[in-house]
Parts: structure tokens; C-alpha cells; sequence
């Protein structure tokens, strides 16, 4: 009963991943734990395979527009394999409250990331910069692709999110993509960052379906009406409604966790 009243955050991340290629699956470890009732182990567990499925399906959509680069999400991808197997094993020997509150820091500089990204002029120098710039690969761009893949997938193993947050705006910093090829190239990424942690944490915990199929069924939902918006809208105003939704959840995230280590 907790999962299905909790199920309707399940469409705002789906709604995030379809429409920013991100952000939204930074949600699912705080309604897993806060509005499902999981502990965050078995939240991190469920988390991973939401953003897999639900970032699978919402590929497909952007596909068939032409927002998706195979073989750069592909490299990115793999770039974070071993980040993510690392911070699967280091996430095991947390404090579980501990990490809800490293976990609300991460919140924090997620949604100072999207609010930079959505205001006009960053926004007007990024598209500038995507549309004059061609894809190159040397040495200077292989390393950025590294250091950012390993961190994603740090990210992705130690708190399970997809850390679409960090992706979109690479991809359209260091390799010259339009912010929709973004958004379409980071839902591979995440993929492969979400199903390599999933493998590393998975091992030793039962998969809960009760919860994860009512917020696959909500996400797929959202992801479908964000990647819509994606090829029509103009993503700043969603950026910023969700700026503000993260906030609040991460300041709630780190009242609880630092109350309950106190």
C-alpha cells in the first residue's frame, strides 16, 4: 500500500529522465526510503533497477526522433564500469544514515547544476557552443570523458541514481552535443552505469516487485510524457520546477538522517 501512494514520484522521474536525460532518478532513493519504507539498501537495489528499466524504455522515443549517439554513450558508459563497481563495494560498510546524508549533499549540488543549466544565458551559451563545435576526438577530450564517466559511475554504485545531472551537461560541454542528443545519449550511459552497479549490489538482497513494479508503472508513464516535451518544450521551465522539488527533498533527506545520527 506504502509503494502504490508512493508510486506517483515514480512519474516525476521518469517525467525528469525523459525530458533532461536525468535528475529524476536522484528522487528514487529518498521516496524508496521516506515514502515506500525501505531501508536504503534494499531502496538502493530497487533504485538501480527502476532507473535501468524505466531509462531503456524512455531510450526508445528518442531514438526513432535521432536524439541518441550509440557509440559516444557507449564510451561514456564503459568509462564508468569500474567507478561503479568501486562505489558499489564502499557504499556496503556505510552508515545507512550517514549515507542519506551525503546522499542529500549530492541533492544539493544536483540541483545547483540544473539551475545553472536553466537559466537563458548558459542555456543560449551552451546551444552556441554545441552548434559550433564538432565532435573531436584527441587526447584532451578522451581524458574529460574518463574523469567524468569514472566519477558518473562512482556516483551511480555508491548511491544508486543514474547521475544524468553530471552527463547531460558533459556531453554537451566536452563532446559539442545539442542539449535533446544529451538527453537522449545520457539515457544509454545511465543504463550501463545502473545495470553494472546493480550487478555489484544486488548480491546478498531480495528484490522487493510489490514496490518496484508500481513505480516502474508510474515512471514508464512520465518518461513517455517527458520525452514529448523533449522534441516540443523549451526544458528550462521543468528544470526549474524540479530545481526547487529537489531542494526541498534533500533538506527534509538531511533533517532526517542527521536527527536520527544525533
Amino acid at each position: 500500500m506504502r509503494a502504490l501512494l508512493a508510486s506517483p514520484l515514480g512519474f516525476l522521474i521518469g517525467l525528469s529522465l525523459g525530458a533532461l536525460g536525468g535528475g529524476g532518478s536522484i528522487l528514487a532513493i529518498p521516496a524508496l526510503v521516506y515514502a515506500a519504507g525501505q531501508p536504503v539498501g534494499q531502496a538502493k537495489v530497487t533504485s538501480l533497477l527502476l532507473v535501468a528499466i524505466t531509462s531503456l524504455i524512455g531510450l526508445l522515443p528518442h531514438w526513432r526522433a535521432g536524439r541518441v549517439r550509440l557509440a559516444a554513450g557507449v564510451l561514456f558508459g564503459v568509462a564508468g564500469v569500474g567507478g561503479a563497481l568501486l562505489g558499489s563495494a564502499w557504499s556496503k560498510g556505510v552508515d545507512e544514515n550517514l549515507l542519506l546524508l551525503l546522499f542529500a549533499a549530492v541533492m544539493v549540488a544536483a540541483a545547483v547544476m540544473m539551475w545553472r543549466r536553466s537559466r537563458p544565458h548558459a542555456h543560449g551559451a551552451h546551444a552556441a557552443h554545441a552548434m559550433s563545435k564538432t565532435l573531436r576526438v584527441d587526447a584532451a577530450t578522451i581524458a574529460k570523458v574518463i574523469a567524468a564517466g569514472s566519477f558518473v559511475g562512482l556516483l551511480t554504485g555508491f548511491f544508486g541514481v543514474g547521475g544524468g545531472f553530471v552527463i547531460v551537461p558533459m556531453l554537451v560541454l566536452a563532446l559539442g552535443f545539442s542539449m535533446p542528443e544529451a538527453a537522449g545519449t545520457s539515457l544509454v550511459v545511465i543504463i550501463i552505469n545502473s545495470m553494472v552497479s546493480f550487478g555489484g549490489t544486488v548480491q546478498g538482497s531480495s528484490i522487493e516487485w510489490g514496490v518496484v513494479l508500481p513505480f516502474v508503472g508510474a515512471s514508464l508513464v512520465g518518461v513517455f510524457v517527458g520525452s514529448d516535451l523533449a522534441g516540443k518544450r523549451d526544458p528550462r521551465v521543468l528544470q526549474r520546477w524540479f530545481v526547487g522539488l529537489l531542494v526541498i527533498v534533500a533538506v527534509y533527506t538531511a533533517v532526517r538522517s542527521a536527527v536520527a545520527l544525533a
